[in-house]
């Protein structure tokens, strides 16, 4: 194998990489789903968003916790006990498809709610064990061509998700896509568990809230760390149009839910391509220059998708959104696993999920907040505006990740 697949020589870690995988088309297939069936239901831009709430506030709530517990306990279990519990969240969904219990309107839409809150619940306690696996299954010269492959496959479970679930959704209906769902998630489940199982770096016998703030100290102590976390942060938070996707396939587009899951598909197809981009010509100079232009170019093309009324536009806009946020995502992969001590990982892991990946959901009610006080488009705009504000800010008061070059920190 040449270099750039030097990683699949690992067959653990091919391994990891098939289970997320599956994971992840699940959860983006199940993202699809959720949202059309909820604005079927109610053809409100704020009900889209409020299902990112109601996922952000126990996926926030559990984060730090399951960060310290990641790194307390075998990570394998930790992830095989979440991944356990997304599966019953994705049976619940299967039965309120099929109406088991015969919920009228306004039972099924809190139902789905709930559900949202599960998914929350099993990502938070998820997140910081998986993503702290992969430095373990992997020897450290060839952790950043791991990650380099860990992004792309996600992104291209994060192609297949949304793709095959907006065509099921459209040709089979709500119910065939939740069982697809639950069928992938318990696959991702199999292969889990045939992982090998380490045990934590460290014991860690002090109190657990004194363990959280160690994770904290560490983030808020190295700026190079905060800095990238904090670019990705309100970038996603105001620059996300994805929430509002249901609504400009139905009101803008004039597509349903076939169209959808292409537009859903758009921003991984582009990650796919700029990964294996990166994969070939590593991002190891200049990186931080190359990171803030990435983002500035993101919240460009959010801009442009608001003003398009024509499909491939709008998908060519998206897509390469998604390209520039790869360059974001692997960047700042390579930057926490790099610089964090493995005994810190699952809590800094944590605190970083905090910040991104709470971001999605309350950036999906900040833009339905938006779009029901602004307008659909005019909100659109204003966050691709503020995207490329904060790149303007971070380039000028962050001169450790404008200067960075990931090279000096291989060692």
């Amino acid at each position: 194998m040449g270099n750039s697949t030097a990683a699949f020589k690992i067959k653990s870690f091919r391994r990891f990489l098939s289970a997320r995988f599956f994971l992840t088309m699940a959860i983006q297939l199940q993202s699809v789903a959720l949202g059309w069936q909820v604005y079927d239901l109610t053809k409100d831009p704020l009900s889209l968003g409020l299902i990112g709430l109601f996922e952000a506030i126990p996926y926030m709530s559990i984060l730090l916790f399951s960060g310290h517990w990641a790194d307390v306990y075998k990570r394998k279990t930790m992830a095989i006990r979440a991944i356990s519990l997304f599966a019953v969240c994705a049976l619940f969904l299967t039965t309120i498809a099929f109406n088991v219990f015969g919920f009228d309107k306004s039972l099924t839409l809190t139902s789905l709610y709930t559900a949202a809150g599960l998914i929350g619940l099993s990502r938070g306690l998820a997140g910081p064990s998986i993503q702290s696996m992969l430095p373990q299954i992997m020897p450290r010269e060839l952790l950043a061509n791991a990650i380099t492959w860990n992004t792309s496959s996600w992104q291209v479970a994060s192609v297949s998700g949304p793709a095959i679930g907006g065509l099921v959704y459209g040709f089979y209906g709500k119910e065939v896509t939740y069982v697809l769902c639950a069928l992938l998630v318990l696959i991702s489940l199999v292969i889990f568990s045939t992982l090998p199982s380490f045990a934590p770096s460290q014991q860690i016998k002090e109190p657990i809230f004194k363990s959280l703030r160690k994770g904290f100290s560490f983030v808020w102590t190295n700026k190079l760390v905060l800095s990238a976390i904090s670019l990705d942060l309100f970038a996603v938070l105001f620059g996300g149009a994805v929430a509002l996707l249901p609504m400009f396939a139905d009101k803008i587009l004039n597509t349903g839910p076939e169209g959808l899951g292409i537009l859903r598909s758009a921003p991984a197809i582009g990650a796919i391509i700029m990964g294996l981009v990166i994969v070939k010509f590593p991002l190891m100079r200049y990186s931080g220059f190359v990171l803030l232009t990435a983002v500035g170019l993101f919240g460009c093309c959010i801009i442009g998708f608001a003003l398009s009324q024509i499909f491939w536009i709008s998908f060519t806009l998206l897509l390469m959104s998604g390209a520039f946020d790869a360059v974001s995502v692997i960047i700042r992969s390579n930057i926490l696993q790099f610089l964090t001590p493995d005994e810190m990982r699952g809590r800094v892991t944590a605190v970083n999920s905090i910040f991104i990946g709470s971001s999605n959901e309350i950036g999906a009610f900040e833009s339905g907040l938006a779009a029901k006080i602004m307008g659909l488009i005019p909100s659109v705009i204003f966050g691709g505006s503020m995207t490329i504000g904060i790149t303007i800010f971070a380039g000028i008061f962050a001169p450790k990740l404008r200067n960075l070059h990931l090279r000096d920190h291989l060692n």
